[in-house]
């Protein structure tokens, strides 16, 4: 009997589809691109809500073509739909352009999809699905997409610990493919009563909950579609992710939606061309993105609400801009905690990343006392596909920061010795200031940093066994496409 195929077997057959593809020169982040084309109207058949697809270019029309025909009428569908169609159809299609030559190859993509067992499992896991395939593309290193892509352990447990509810306005202005603001609407779906939300709850929370922001046009493609596949609504004139840049004049107007939780893990680097931003309401001019970022973030913050947000080493410590960019925050702002997190997580393997927590003040003065520091990195394993980096690496951090999001380990300081040295440290505004109010703070030994270089054995046994690694898992994509079970993999050795 035929094993049913979970969401993870159907994420690695589309993957694997990626082969097809590789004689026309598509690089896997034009992989998804493409695959996100076909995808929605191939889930618009299968959920039976074609009707926001204008008649005659639909799943069907395209399937039953093959050769030039379909290729042809591929590249016209694609026109079509994003100049005509409306909504979050034209904006998903918008400026698309196939990057498929061969008709065969177009052929043999929408075939292999059409066959596939989409609801052998929940209809809920279209999204899961849409997210493999994502996370499939971000640990590319040749794809260059782990730049829009948060590591999906991480965005859980900061969500944990800030606690989403139907009350906040929530809002990413580096939105990537809307991983946060996903994970937010889990957590508020999971934790509230939806049976019992009145109309007016449910109007707040379809139209004035979820706002981002994203400046690449591909990348913000991938966004609706994993929003639309997440039951996340999508309002041209209010909430959704736009397509602007939150450093130009499109910053201030979604900073006017009075955002009472951010979530974000702003782009590295400076702004492209190494130009100031646009905005006219920062304060400290800088073409460094991330302390634009951090500007608009703490600055847009109401009264009372809190941030979570991912910044590298640099902004913890840089001088003047960056010294005063940081002691504005600590005046406005409750820093209550930073988390040091490990290296090797993101797709730059030697960036390293820290979590900033903190909450706006109801008045602009003073409201930085202490600040707690978790070192996450010192002495922590190599993350890698040996080593998963997974949820349970934050249990410890969760249970020192606390029950509340707007306080975080503060609250629990009677209950930490600092005597000791530990991952947890308390520091005061006094000491930070003697430090000239850099914020890049260690005490722990790490043994790991001390190991240097991998000598030139190891380097080429690692080389050597990434790719056994990568040979072993285009084998079972292969069975897979084949029928094999995983019963059968396993034996093989094949098993992921």
């Amino acid at each position: 009997m035929t094993q049913t195929p979970t969401t993870r077997d159907i994420v690695q057959k589309l993957w694997s589809l990626c082969d097809v593809l590789r004689d026309d020169g598509v690089t896997y982040h034009q992989y998804v691109t493409e695959l996100t084309y076909l995808l929605f109207l191939k889930m618009a058949e299968e959920t039976e809500t074609e009707e926001q697809l204008p008649e005659g270019y639909r799943w069907n029309a395209l399937k039953i073509l093959s050769g030039v025909s379909q290729l042809t009428f591929y590249k016209k569908l694609l026109l079509h739909l994003g100049t005509e169609a409306g909504g979050i159809v034209q904006e998903i299609y918008a400026d698309a352009a196939t990057v498929i030559r061969k008709p065969t190859t177009l052929n043999t993509l929408v075939t292999a999809m059409d066959n596939l067992n989409w609801y052998s499992t929940d209809k809920e896991s279209l999204g899961d699905l849409y997210e493999g395939l994502l996370e499939k593309n971000a640990g590319e290193k040749k794809s260059g997409a782990g730049q829009y892509f948060t590591p999906r352990p991480l965005i859980g447990s900061i969500v944990a610990l800030m606690q989403p509810t139907l009350d906040d306005v929530i809002q990413d202005p580096a939105a990537g493919t809307g991983g946060f603001l996903i994970e937010a609407n889990r957590y508020i779906r999971e934790h509230g009563d939806r049976a019992n939300w009145t109309e007016e709850q449910q109007r707040k929370y379809r139209r004035g909950t979820f706002y981002g922001m994203e400046l690449v046009q591909d990348t913000h493609r991938l966004a609706l579609m994993n929003l639309m596949l997440h039951n996340l609504d999508y309002d041209p004139n209010g909430a959704g992710i736009r397509l602007g840049d939150t450093l130009g004049a499109e910053g201030e107007k979604i900073a006017a939606t009075a955002p009472t939780l951010m979530l974000s893990n702003p782009p590295f680097g400076t702004k492209k061309g190494g130009g100031m931003p646009t905005r006219t309401d920062f304060v400290f001019p800088t073409s460094n993105k991330q302390f634009a970022f951090l500007q608009h973030i703490y600055r847009a913050l109401e009264p009372g609400g809190r941030a979570a947000v991912v910044l590298p080493d640099n902004v913890l410590f840089e001088s003047g801009i960056g010294k005063q960019i940081r002691a504005d925050l600590m005046e406005k702002c409750r820093l209550h905690t930073i988390l040091r997190l490990p290296t090797g997580i993101f797709y730059a393997q030697g960036v390293k990343t820290n979590v900033l927590f903190f909450t706006r003040g109801e008045e602009d003065k003073g409201n930085t006392q202490e600040v707690w520091v978790y070192d996450m990195r010192a002495n922590m394993p190599q993350f890698g596909k040996r080593t998963p980096f997974t949820r349970d690496y934050f249990a410890d951090f969760e249970a020192a920061f606390g029950p509340d999001p707007k306080v975080g380990s503060e609250a629990l300081a009677a209950r930490i010795d600092t005597g000791e040295p530990g991952r947890f440290r308390k520091y005061t505004r006094d000491q930070i200031a003697e430090r000239g109010d850099s914020l890049d703070i260690s005490w722990l030994k790490d043994d790991s940093a001390e190991q240097g270089e991998l000598p030139e054995p190891a380097v080429v046994a690692a080389s050597v066994i990434i790719e056994l690694d990568a040979a072993l898992e285009e084998m079972r994509a292969i069975l897979l496409e084949l029928g094999e079970s995983e019963e059968v993999l396993e034996a093989a050795g094949v098993a992921e």
